[in-house]
């Protein structure tokens, strides 16, 4: 039960991450990362989009806490998805350079801080169900 509680709180933290950043890319769009006050419509669009699948990760992941035992499919499709992009912005660093503290911060939530989170609600939910039956 403690473990339980715990990686609650830990997913209930890491949400934060695509509620605020993904928030901030819908409302400001790609501005705030430097001098693009003035970037083409598509890109534009397509950050805010891409911002917006990140804000809806967050909402999937917080779906996942109250029962978070229970929910290792959602739980994996949604880290998974994470992964995913992770790869992709490290395609990005190797094909472009390494990109700012913050992407880089991005890319070590992705590839490494969510696949061990998945790992753990995996433990947790195997704990669960060896305990019912």
């Amino acid at each position: 039960m403690i473990e339980k509680r715990a990686l609650q709180a830990v997913v209930a933290v890491a949400c934060l991450l695509p509620f605020v950043v993904g928030g901030q890319g819908i409302v400001y769009g790609p501005a705030p990362f430097g001098h693009l006050a003035d970037v083409p419509r598509d890109l534009d669009s397509h950050f805010r989009y891409i911002s917006g699948i990140f804000f809806a990760t967050g909402i999937g992941f917080a779906s996942c806490i109250p029962r978070i035992e229970a929910k290792g499919a959602r739980f994996r499709l949604l880290g998974g998805l994470i992964v995913v992009g992770g790869l992709a912005r490290g395609v990005s660093l190797l094909m472009v350079g390494v990109p700012s503290r913050g992407h880089v911060l991005g890319l070590v939530m992705e590839t490494i801080v969510v696949p061990l989170l998945m790992l753990w609600q995996w433990r947790v939910e195997r704990t669960w169900q060896l305990s019912r039956s």
